[in-house]
């Protein structure tokens, strides 16, 4: 429920999650001025030291992330200082998950969404090894029907690249999570979801681990693979996990999507599928892509001569090309984009994953006019880019 709270109300739950040591995980968002400094976002955690628990702040301003251990004794004012320059943030303590919204005015408001599954706070070893999102040794069912992992949760020795994407991405999804709405039920769409393995993980991510109210659905061209999806859902129970035959393209069951995935889709199939989920506003987009094939026909530029001339490097020019015109289109679209490294797909070497969260535009013109210097420099025409031109015009 939503209420509105002053500010003794606001100091007295900080005084219980911090007394009471409750706090799981606090992320904050959304600067309150464009011209702070301020990182985009902030995500603080209990951080096990040799001194004893303390906690961590962790802020990512342009490449560079920045640490801050702070004690008990002042986690409560760092808090409090924080939300002052944030919009926004989300608290996970043993008990519930707690947003907070600030107005115009500063004033705050609570939205608590009930209480999840009790959490135990488990501070994090400050110089750990790789901590995972599905750990190794605690058996996960979606995990052993996929073959990943043996029942007593052991990794299959041969699946364990697998394995390490599927948290790879998980870490991605795990980003952007307090980017999706809240209070309502939240819609996915994974074109070309293949096997599934990354479409069944997010979906244990946001609906077993998070507790969300969330329906994702999976299309691929390829009934005996959907099929086989499908069986495996059902075995699981997972009623609002479905798998349809379809054509990106084509799809249109939805008026309205809040996050879109797409891995693997094929040159303008992915720009397709990015096209689709601006149009439906979309607030968390991650794309893989592959197979970049339409610029690498299109690039003309003689200064490159010397690298255009070889096959192999206009090839993979063209591919760093047309991620920096999606990305680029993304943000004149509203969205804050980062270009991310992945783990490699099983039949292609790309490994850049974009992650975009819709933000709304911010010096568009400037945007726009870089963008169209360095189209016209490398004399294309990108796909993605005309059909944007539609979706203006509707």
């Amino acid at each position: 429920m939503k209420e509105k709270t002053n500010k003794a109300e606001w100091l007295a739950f900080l005084d219980e999650i911090v007394t009471e040591g409750k706090l799981v995980q606090a992320s904050f968002s959304s600067p309150r001025r464009k011209d702070d400094e301020t990182s985009r976002k902030l995500t603080v955690r209990p951080v096990k030291l040799k001194t004893g628990v303390q906690y961590q702040f962790e802020r990512q301003i342009d490449n560079k992330v920045f640490h801050e251990n702070v004690a008990v004794e002042q986690l409560k004012d760092h808090l409090q200082s924080t939300m002052e320059r944030y919009k926004q943030a989300l608290f996970k303590t043993q008990d519930a998950d707690v947003q907070i919204l600030a107005n115009k005015k500063g004033e705050l408001a609570l939205i608590r969404q009930g209480k999840s599954v009790k959490r135990a706070v488990v501070p994090q070893e400050h110089n750990r090894s790789k901590a995972y999102v599905l750990p190794e040794g605690e058996p996960v069912p979606f995990l052993i029907s996929l073959g990943v992992m043996t029942p007593e949760g052991r990794v299959v020795k041969a699946k364990y690249d697998k394995f390490r994407q599927i948290n790879r991405f998980l870490e991605m999804v795990s980003d952007v999570i307090s980017d999706l709405p809240r209070g309502k039920p939240l819609t996915i769409v994974d074109f070309g979801c293949g096997k599934s393995y990354l479409t069944f993980a997010l979906y244990h991510l946001l609906a077993i681990k998070e507790k969300l109210d969330v329906h994702i659905i999976g299309l691929d061209l390829k009934q005996d693979v959907i099929e086989t999806c499908s069986k495996l859902a059902k075995e699981l129970n997972w009623e609002r996990l479905t798998f349809r035959v379809g054509d990106i393209s084509d799809y249109e069951d939805h008026s309205a999507v809040d996050m879109v995935v797409t891995l693997h889709a094929c040159d303008t199939a992915t720009d397709a599928a990015l096209l689709k989920a601006i149009g439906w506003g979309a607030s968390v987009i991650l794309s893989v892509p592959c197979c970049q094939h339409e610029l690498f026909r299109q690039i003309s530029q003689p200064m490159l001569k010397p690298l255009l001339k070889h096959g192999i490097l206009k090839e993979r020019f063209s591919a760093l090309v047309t991620d920096a015109i999606r990305a680029n289109l993304l943000e004149m679209a509203g969205y804050r984009t980062q270009l991310l490294e992945f783990i490699d797909l099983e039949h292609t070497p790309k490994n850049i994953l974009i992650r975009a969260v819709k933000s709304g535009k911010t010096d568009v013109v400037e945007l726009e006019r870089e963008y169209k210097q360095f189209r016209d420099f490398m004399a294309v025409t990108p796909f993605m880019e005309k059909g944007m031109d539609l979706i203006s015009q509707k």
